[in-house]
């Protein structure tokens, strides 16, 4: 491929990506198939991918407190927990069918966009954050697990840490985003070292791919919280029935 249309196409799907994270979940499904189309094996394709994940996530997180959402200190004790598990994702080798996979992830953000729907009315006769105490350990003990599927493939890890900060911690949705963003720098930096120690990793593809999910990542932290959680609770439901399709028929 062209070189200047290569760059150009890695930064505009990492845009896409970038927003697609932020204010929802599954942007990886996006940018591993395009590094991998571009040469990348797998296993270096997935590791690349942290790269833009990273700035992408340090981009969104600067976004959101830009227009005042702050998530101290509950988002690092939930992060370190996540940063934990990503360790031990990043260095194991899960034996599964690609197929029954998808078709798992699907199962789940169907689940997700369920509740969140379903939920809404309970939210606001309940709406005090539960961030402390029983809540916030079973919230830590969870996130040492989905940091351990995020270590392994990232694909999809948003739609969990949705879930979970919604129906454990009932926190909204456009904080939960924020909330998100510092759980995957912390647990993004674990799985990224792993790859960038066993040289899974390719510079110039992740650096460039990177450059459009920070853009991305920055612009739409400020448009959700601008526009709300009604805005974030329609992308979200968009995002997942196109994702959930893609992954179960395709």
């Amino acid at each position: 491929m062209n070189p200047i249309l290569e760059i150009v196409l890695l930064i505009v799907v990492g845009f896409v990506a970038g927003v697609v994270n932020t204010i929802a979940g599954g942007g990886s499904l996006l940018t591993l198939p395009i590094l991998i189309f571009l040469g990348l094996p797998p296993n270096v394709a997935n590791g690349t991918n942290r790269v833009a994940i990273l700035f992408q996530s340090i981009s969104t997180a600067a976004g959101f407190k830009s227009k005042g959402v702050l998530t101290l200190p509950f988002s690092i004790y939930v992060g370190i927990s996540a940063l934990i598990g990503a360790i031990v994702g990043a260095k194991i080798a899960i034996d599964i069918k690609g197929e029954t996979f998808n078709k798992i992830l699907a199962i789940m953000m169907v689940v997700v966009v369920v509740y969140m729907v379903f939920s809404s009315k309970y939210k606001q006769l309940n709406s005090a954050e539960k961030t402390t105490g029983k809540p916030l350990w079973l919230s830590v003990f969870l996130f040492f697990f989905i940091g351990i599927y995020a270590g392994f493939i990232q694909a999809g890890v948003g739609f969990m840490i949705l879930l979970v900060l919604s129906s454990v911690n009932n926190i909204s949705l456009v904080k939960s985003n924020a909330i998100k963003a510092i759980i995957t720098i912390l647990s993004t930096i674990a799985a990224f070292a792993v790859f960038a120690f066993n040289d899974a990793i390719d510079w110039k593809m992740g650096l460039i791919l990177a450059v459009g999910t920070a853009l991305g990542g920055w612009f739409s932290s400020r448009w959700s919280v601008k526009g709300g959680d009604a805005l974030v609770k329609k992308f979200l439901i968009v995002m997942v029935v196109i994702m959930a399709v893609k992954l179960w028929f395709f």
